[in-house]
């Protein structure tokens, strides 16, 4: 990190935050972060950079990714045949060595990530037993800060002590959990269902209302309460919703009653392009797009945010902390297959799959994906994602953005996917153009603010000196794909597609406050039923290199 004062010169600036939509100014960076021009006129920067004619924005965060833990270490070992055909990082002066592919090595998931610009990333479903070993991945993730979200939907003590009607014992635990795993929010992937999955041999649960054996709750209340909790304990991001019956047909039922669920608390519904669905009954024929409705709702409830979860064509692999999803898939595609268990806390489930323009289903999901962002009229509660690596790559997010800012290019290409798509998706008639101002809400600016990152996502005096600068071209992919400058807290790491230096990054996480008296019954149900002693499993801040905890929001409650 550079300390000393210096300029990035004559850029027009994006930054919606602030309401700046491509004016010409300087930003001036102190000690990682942007600041206010000097007072004395006399004050001369110790550098310079031209940006001239250039596109300045905040550094890119994904608030939703696979990029450690558990399930992204079992991907990358169960497809060694993309790293034998793949390509490979080579190792530099300043760079490790690294191999691509749909679950890139930790060290080339940083440098990509940097390329496109993006300074930060949230991996999204992590098992509390298994964050020791995110966080020490996330160590050798070079150049971006990083966070990851704590699975709790299945986790066993959560049930029960929403079965006992116990709310504060729950906003307790809950507020344990994350302190202990120095996670960033709450988790939940098809509440009840994985725990289903794991009793009976093809278990899941396909209404919201089901009961969980042994359990005697739903997924209503799981999820009901834990927004709650989420809210009464002030935690910067909502409670993070993967819905029950994910990639189902007719799923899109489940998805509003979800919604509906929530009763007004905060909550966001990710990769909501994987629970559009309609159609039903086995017929694939039926398989159509269900996101109008959908869209209705959360344009008239402001309690929902969603992210994309876009579909792009090609190879990839479907990993998910929803067991019987994997499974679900393995049984369509007849792929090999890779399920776990976490103890009293999650499953996993990853397969490989290969998404097909002229597969009437996987048309769908491309189109459906487009259809969110272009029917969500507020980009500040619609955020870009891929569910990498599920829906496609990060790498591709330059590809969307060329879809959302560019109508004559999304028609061609949707001329060339199935034919059912072109005749029945309102794709065709939507001829809403993204502007770049609104590319910086939902890559950076909503991002921030749905994560609570004050410091991130704008450039206004003591922001992160997180920064993007782009050459402006007509192919919006092409600008995209290859910033000219990338800084990372002051520091300028790209420079004409070359990088100049590969730090680390800090890890990002919450500790609310709860009643430590709470501890005492924590403590006793782990010695009860958990392979490991509670005073092992927390995660302590001394033993993260370079983190930093985030604030909790100021609660009534």
């Amino acid at each position: 990190m550079s300390d000393a004062l210096w300029k990035i010169q004559g850029g027009q600036i994006y930054d919606p935050v602030h309401g700046v939509d491509g004016q010409v100014g300087d930003l001036w960076i102190e000690d990682g972060k942007i600041v206010s021009p000097p007072s004395d006129p006399q004050v001369r920067p110790s550098r310079v950079l031209d940006a001239t004619g250039l596109v300045v924005m905040a550094g890119g965060i994904d608030m939703h990714c696979h990029i450690a833990g558990p399930k992204v270490n079992a991907a990358r070992k169960m497809r060694p045949e993309e790293k034998r055909r793949g390509q490979v990082m080579a190792r530099t002066a300043i760079t490790h060595s690294g191999t691509l592919g749909s679950v890139p090595s930790t060290f080339a998931t940083g440098y990509k990530y940097l390329g496109l610009g993006y300074t930060s990333a949230f991996d999204a479903a992590v098992p509390p037993l298994s964050a020791r070993h995110a966080h020490e991945e996330f160590e050798d993730t070079p150049c971006i800060d990083k966070g990851f979200y704590v699975l709790m939907g299945n986790n066993h003590y959560v049930m029960q002590a929403i079965r006992d009607g116990d709310p504060q014992r729950l906003r307790s635990f809950v507020a344990w959990l994350l302190g202990a795993a120095k996670g960033y929010a709450v988790k939940l992937v098809n509440p009840g269902g994985v725990e289903v999955w794991k009793q009976h041999a093809n278990g899941n649960v396909h209404d919201i209302d089901q009961s969980v054996d042994h359990f005697e709750v739903t997924p209503r209340q799981i999820m009901r309460e834990l927004a709650h909790a989420v809210d009464d304990l002030g935690i910067p991001h909502s409670v993070h919703v993967h819905c029950n019956n994910l990639g189902l047909p007719g799923n899109w039922t489940t998805t509003l009653e979800t919604m509906r669920a929530l009763e007004g608390h905060r909550g966001h519904i990710t990769h909501i392009q994987f629970h559009s669905y309609g159609g039903g009954d086995g017929d694939e024929s039926t398989f159509h797009s269900r996101v109008q409705p959908l869209a209705d709702y959360v344009n008239a409830h402001p309690n929902i945010t969603v992210d994309v979860g876009q579909v792009l064509f090609g190879e990839t692999t479907s990993m998910t902390g929803d067991g019987p999803l994997g499974y679900y898939l393995h049984k369509i595609y007849g792929t090999k297959w890779f399920s776990s268990d976490t103890e009293l806390e999650a499953g996993c489930g990853i397969a490989p799959i290969k998404y097909r323009n002229k597969s009437l289903v996987h048309a769908w999901q491309w189109a459906i994906g487009l259809e969110w962002y272009l029917l969500v009229q507020d980009p500040w509660r619609v955020v870009m994602s891929t569910d990498h690596p599920n829906g496609g790559s990060f790498l591709a997010y330059p590809q969307i953005i060329r879809l959302l800012m560019d109508s004559a290019y999304r028609r061609e290409v949707l001329k060339s996917v199935h034919s059912s798509v072109l005749e029945g998706s309102v794709l065709a008639d939507l001829d809403r153009e993204y502007t770049l101002s609104e590319i910086a809400i939902i890559t950076r600016a909503g991002p921030a603010r749905l994560l609570g990152l004050q410091n991130k996502g704008h450039l206004g005096p003591g922001a992160d000196a997180d920064i993007t600068i782009y050459t402006p071209q007509e192919d919006k992919e092409l600008m995209f794909q290859l910033p000219r400058y990338v800084i990372k807290a002051g520091q300028v790491l790209i420079e004409d597609g070359e990088i100049r230096a590969a730090p680390s990054g800090r890890s990002l996480f919450v500790a609310p406050e709860y009643d430590r008296e709470f501890e005492k019954d924590i403590a006793a149900w782990f010695e009860q039923f958990y392979s490991i002693r509670f005073r092992n499993y927390p995660v302590s801040a001394d033993y993260l290199q370079d983190a930093q905890q985030i604030a909790c929001l100021n609660t009534t409650h």
